[in-house]
């Protein structure tokens, strides 16, 4: 007994080190974090939580009053927070931003690819354009921000970039075609910096979420029957059942970047659909196709116009029925900045 004891303890308090050693080896604490599309919805949640780690912000985003009103609510961590005006889908901007966040906090530990953008509508409805557009934000700008932060992320034994993809990058959602498109581009990036990164100790995590209660269906874009596109968007949205909080959301993000994770699917639902279309790809063609009959269809005569949902009301939304999702827009900063097209 006299033996077992010291030993006991031993064991215990070595335990306790390397539990420490972790806890301080994956702490976001001090770290240079960059988010693109920080100032509102999930980008902001992520943030948060980050500064209550006190982390060292560069918040990235294109309109400065949102840019501003996002450093006032993260200031009350006190923790380091910069914001920066950056188009990221310019690459010289991006370049250059990237270089004064190096230079001002002190170099980059981790980057958090979230800009997007959304259009919604039925296929008819959708240019070249669109797709460009969604090309552009969605898989160009994350490959701008991460090739102009490789050189610093290969100075850092954290080094940790995360690529904010959507379950609509493993299943094609029915009227979301420029959005789904960009969205597997984006996931196959991810998956391609991973393998070959992996040897420069940098880790690569490629989330995909389902929907998630974070205001941005106010400032999404609808085309065709805009009014009906914008109800069954925001129904969905605000329905619990298939929805999260994006708090909630940011919470698991940074749980799998900690640890290094090279995946994570967002709600239950999301799992389901991209289980099914790995495993029963067939079954899960013909629900979508039913889907898409189901939705709005392309009006016969139709100017096809491109609304945001703050345009798009209609007695289904805003109502009861989308009230959460309505709340999560002034929650996340999700304010009126804009008023018409793209």
């Amino acid at each position: 007994m006299s033996l077992n004891k010291p030993f006991g303890l031993a064991l215990a308090l070595s335990s306790f080190v390397v539990a420490r050693m972790m806890v301080r080896r994956d702490s976001f604490a001090g770290r240079v974090v960059v988010i693109t599309g920080g100032s509102r919805g999930l980008g902001l949640a992520l943030a948060r939580r980050l500064a209550q780690e006190k982390a060292k912000l560069a918040i990235l985003g294109r309109d400065q009053q949102e840019l501003l009103r996002a450093k006032v609510d993260l200031d009350k961590y006190a923790s380091t927070v910069r914001t920066w005006v950056c188009d990221v889908k310019n690459e010289s901007d991006v370049r250059s931003t990237i270089e004064e966040v190096a230079a001002v906090l002190g170099g980059i530990d981790l980057v958090i690819n979230n800009a997007g953008e959304i259009v919604v509508g039925p296929l008819e409805a959708m240019k070249r354009e669109d797709f460009q557009n969604a090309l552009d934000i969605h898989l160009w700008a994350p490959f701008n921000v991460t090739f102009a932060s490789l050189p610093f992320l290969s100075k850092s034994r954290f080094a940790r970039i995360v690529n904010i993809a959507s379950f609509g990058g493993k299943v094609a959602v029915p009227h979301l075609a420029p959005y789904c498109v960009s969205k597997f581009a984006l996931v196959g990036l991810s998956d391609a910096l991973r393998a070959e990164l992996c040897s420069k100790n940098i880790s690569v995590t490629t989330v995909a979420p389902g929907l998630l209660r974070t205001g941005s269906h106010k400032n999404a874009f609808f085309k065709g029957q805009h009014r009906k596109e914008f109800a069954w968007f925001s129904l969905g949205a605000s329905n619990p059942l298939v929805s999260m909080d994006a708090d909630r959301a940011a919470y698991q993000i940074l749980d799998a970047v900690r640890n290094r994770r090279p995946e994570l699917t967002i709600t239950f639902a999301a799992r389901l659909a991209a289980i099914a279309q790995a495993l029963l790809p067939n079954l899960t063609a013909d629900l979508m196709k039913l889907t898409a009959r189901l939705l709005p269809r392309m009006p016969v005569q139709s100017k096809n116009k491109t609304y945001t949902g703050w345009e798009s009301g209609s007695p289904f939304s805003p109502s009861l029925l989308t009230r959460i999702a309505d709340r999560a827009t002034e929650f996340y900063n999700g304010l009126r900045n804009h008023s018409s097209s793209r």
